[in-house]
């Protein structure tokens, strides 16, 4: 009997194959021999294709369908014949809201409390999201969906991303039968550090790249090969870009889309009242809403900015092209699906960030992220003269750049906060689009003011697929789906709020949602360095935010604006005793709002050595600490006969910050890059001959400094073949390595010399190379991939620590954890 796929049983995944009842002739050929055909799995017949689109760091008030300034015209054109849900909430930080997508579980009940680079031992807070949590990749996956994942993951463990795995929690053992993209918090858009499925991939050898075209590129082509492979089979998408999470990384073309905007020019203030007037014009917020305000930002018209407002007008324009450039690429996708008439049949939901727009670019914005990330602060003076030297770089492949912290406020208008702060609608409110043509019924201009969370979404994508929650997975018993389906609001615009209560926690920052009032506290500002365990001083604050729910004689504070503590003490007892209650059930306890301790628990490499062999590629968290003392790399080479060498030992870094061994005009040369501001270089006086045989070559690093962040003193080493010790090699006083406006070797030294280094992170995505350098070249010598492989061969090479290590400072260890959100 033929399979018939809305009458399977779907509870236990994946579903079990059907053993054949009948019987079976001796000979094939008689007549009585017939066996069922063989069918695939197949989703219920009506399931559609499911595209999810989720950006990074877009605030509420950022794109036009919310209000915004930016133009966003995939976002608009799906708004106007869908959806737009105006309670729509995040978890107020990256890795915990793409788990709480992904899993349909609230964020610490799936491990994920914090980003994976900050987990701890409690249950709440590993990084590791449980096969208790199958995802919906994985439950879609098993009934008979194509499944695919284009863009950022930021759920693997930090000791799960390097060469050996294990991969138990890469997107390809996730449910996703195709992942391309990069495994961090962010990436250089022009050198992204990707991945197809488990397997790094060098960037294209393109002058024209960019990440956000090239992840529209390769979904476009997915869904192309997959509709004419197997038309009839539905397929997932997970489309999300690093955009627009910084650094602020534009193609040329689109430099000037935004030059001299008025808006801008304004400032932050007045760009606030902007956007909050277009907002009650779309009925995004109502009518009396006021702009809530936040006095821990500066004004635009500040004395702190004289001198500067241009500079960060600038920044402004190059935020917007990025967001407008995204939204476009986007776009490219949605007519790939409209050329191959698959609208009518897919569900889209486009979710405008992962949470509140970032302030983590401090109050004057950054030319290098990786500068602030260090816990290097500069004078004001010098922050505004680097800003202002470097702005005609900022957007393009010579700078890392982020806009300053009155920009991020700005775009989460009409809330107060930002990214970071869970306990404020700045930080957890996005919008969020539904687009499905035949299953919607828009009523007044698309507008769904429902509450709504993340986690709600998958349970969404279930019931419109027509499949049940799995109670077994791969063998294993499911927890409960925390999520609830929203899709009945798709044809009934006054349905009732079906989420009544909902907690936030992140770094201390706690509130509870509750039939329209919200209890909320705010312990840990995004530039707040140190730790303060003191919960029971934290002042809590009471705003009734939506008559929907419980009646009140209060008038709705829809922007949490006016505080009513003082005229509701008992109501906020009772809510502050229900965050207790819901914290405690999912995990959200013990509260833990440490950064810079947290960040120093990261599992370094065991051991005071590591060995890597040609051809090696390691990801920076896997890579063993050097940072702060001493230490030697030690490689042996061969080659190449009867030539000069020339070329990449070993490198780690990129533009922006790091080390390489290599070989100049046959010559040991070593290159420290520091933060793409300053670089050094020492090199040997004699030639490295071509020999037949292998032969060792050593760079020995001694750490004068005494605190971090600080020099020390270069020796290049060499054993010919047979010798027994390394003899020094005499090093020239001025390296011969060409053209290099970076060049801060110093001259009044003796040479070896090199005045700073990193304390703390190179770059987010960084890597460790041996035999070439690919990615973002660590100095003029290194650029392009293609031309700076060591001819001869690596056989190994190894670094190894030797020394103590110089404490890190508390604040060069917080800014380095603002990189990886």
């Amino acid at each position: 009997m033929p399979l018939d796929r809305d009458l399977l049983k779907r509870e236990i995944l994946p579903i079990p194959d059907r053993p054949y009842v009948g019987p079976v002739m001796y000979n094939a050929q008689d007549p009585a021999s017939h066996f069922p055909p063989i069918e695939p799995i197949r989703p219920p017949s009506k399931a559609p294709n499911v595209l999810l689109i989720l950006l990074d760091d877009v605030g509420f008030g950022a794109a036009e369908p919310f209000g915004g300034v930016i133009r966003t015209p995939t976002a608009k054109r799906l708004a106007e014949g869908g959806l737009k849900f105006t309670r729509f909430h995040t978890t107020a930080l990256c890795s915990p809201t793409r788990a709480a997508l992904l899993t349909g579980r609230n964020p610490h009940s799936v491990g994920m409390g914090c980003i994976t680079e900050l987990y701890t031992g409690a249950p709440g807070y590993t990084s590791m999201i449980p096969n208790t949590a199958a995802s919906i990749a994985k439950i879609l996956r098993y009934n008979g969906y194509s499944t695919a994942h284009f863009g950022k993951c930021h759920e693997v463990p930090v000791w799960e991303t390097g060469p050996s795995g294990p991969f138990d929690h890469w997107p390809t053992y996730m449910g996703f039968e195709k992942f391309y993209g990069f495994v961090a918090g962010e990436t250089n858009q022009f050198y992204p550090t990707l991945y197809d499925g488990t397997t790094y991939i060098e960037t294209p050898h393109d002058g024209d790249y960019h990440l956000t075209t090239d992840l529209a590129n390769q979904t476009i082509k997915w869904i192309e090969q997959q509709k004419a492979m197997a038309p009839d089979k539905p397929f997932f998408i997970y489309f999300a870009p690093g955009a627009t999470h910084a650094p602020h990384q534009i193609p040329d073309d689109w430099l000037d889309r935004y030059k001299d905007n008025e808006d801008f020019a304004k400032g932050w203030d007045e760009l606030r009242e902007t956007i909050c007037k277009k907002q009650k014009s779309l009925g995004v917020i109502p009518e009396d809403a006021e702009a809530a305000v936040n006095e821990d930002v500066p004004k635009w018209d500040d004395e702190m900015f004289d001198g500067i407002r241009d500079s960060l007008r600038r920044e402004m324009e190059l935020y917007a092209s990025f967001l407008q450039q995204t939204d476009e690429e986007v776009g490219r996708v949605i007519k790939t699906l409209e050329d191959l008439h698959l609208m009518d049949n897919t569900l889209i939901i486009y979710i405008l960030g992962d949470n509140g727009a970032s302030a983590e670019g401090t109050f004057m914005g950054s030319f290098n992220e990786m500068i602030g990330f260090n816990g290097i602060q500069k004078p004001l003076d010098e922050q505004k003269t680097i800003i202002k030297d470097n702005i005609d770089k900022f957007g393009t492949k010579e700078a890392y750049n982020h806009y300053a912290i009155g920009w991020a406020q700005a775009m989460c208008t009409p809330y107060k906060w930002t990214k970071q702060v869970a306990s404020f609608f700045g930080g957890t409110r996005n919008g969020m689009i539904v687009h499905w043509p035949g299953h919607i019924d828009r009523g007044d201009r698309g507008l769904r003011h429902q509450f709504t969370y993340v986690i709600d979404v998958l349970p969404t994508i279930l019931e419109a697929a027509g499949l049940p929650e799995p109670l077994s997975v791969d063998g294993v018993l499911q927890m409960p789906i925390e999520g609830t389906s929203f899709l009945r609001t798709f044809r009934e615009q006054n349905a009732p709020e079906f989420r009544t209560t909902q907690y936030f926690e992140m770094f201390g920052n706690r509130g509870i949602y509750h039939n329209g009032w919200t209890a909320v506290t705010l312990h840990s500002k995004p530039w707040d360095w140190e730790s303060n365990p003191d919960y029971e001083k934290d002042t809590w604050e009471l705003y009734y935010t939506y008559s929907g729910g419980e009646k009140s004689p209060h008038q709705v504070d829809w922007t949490q604006a006016n505080n009513l503590a003082q005229r509701e003490p008992e109501r906020l007892a009772q809510l502050k005793n229900l965050f207790e209650i819901t914290a405690a059930r999912y995990n959200v306890f013990p509260l833990n709002d440490e950064k810079t301790e947290r960040l120093e628990q990261s599992p370094p490499p065991v051991g005071t050595k590591q060995r890597y062999v040609d051809g090696s590629f390691v990801s920076d968290p896997c890579v063993i600490n050097n940072f702060n003392r001493s230490f030697m790399i030690t490689a042996k080479i061969e080659g190449p006969h009867g030539e000069a060498p020339n070329g990449v030992i070993l490198a780690r870094g990129n533009d922006f910050g790091g080390f390489g061994l290599y070989v100049k005009n046959a010559r040991l040369t070593y290159v420290y890059n520091y933060l793409g501001l300053e670089r050094y270089y020492v090199q040997a006086e004699s030639l490295l001959l071509p020999l037949s045989e292998a032969y060792e070559v050593r760079m020995k690093f001694t750490y004068t400094g005494t605190d971090t962040g600080e020099g020390g003193r270069v020796e290049l080493l060499l054993k010919w073949p047979r010798e027994n010790d390394f003899k020094p090699l005499t090093l020239v006083p001025f390296p011969a390595i060409g053209e290099d406006p970076l060049n801060y070797t110093p001259k009044d030294m003796p040479p070896g010399h090199i005045l700073k280094t990193n304390p703390i992170i190179f770059n987010v995505d960084a890597f460790l190379m041996v035999g070439k350098k690919a990615g973002g070249p660590l100095c003029p010598d290194f650029a392009g991939s293609g031309n700076n492989r060591f001819p001869g061969k690596v056989h190994w090479a190894e670094i190894e620590l030797t020394g103590e290590p110089a404490k890190v400072s508390p604040e060069h260890k917080l800014h380095a954890l603002e990189a990886i959100q």
